[in-house]
């Protein structure tokens, strides 16, 4: 099954598979070490939604809305 990052709930793990656009907001989200491949494990939101926090690579990352939908993920 396929979705994007902001999908996730707590606790659920889930594979990059792509990160979609070829803006400099691309760019940084793979320089953050969103690439395919890597896998992720959803932390939680903040209390009114936005960011969300995630684990990657060992450590934790805060995303926007509207940069976790860009991120296409496989749940695992």
């Amino acid at each position: 099954m396929t979705a994007t990052l902001e999908s996730l709930q707590t606790g659920q793990h889930a594979r990059v598979q792509d990160v979609q656009g070829d803006d400099s907001l691309a760019l940084r989200i793979m320089e953050m070490g969103l690439l395919p491949g890597a896998e992720i494990e959803f932390i939680g939101r903040a209390p009114l939604g936005d960011p969300l926090e995630i684990r990657v690579a060992g450590y934790h990352l805060s995303l926007r809305k509207a940069e976790a939908h860009r991120v296409v993920i496989e749940m695992i």
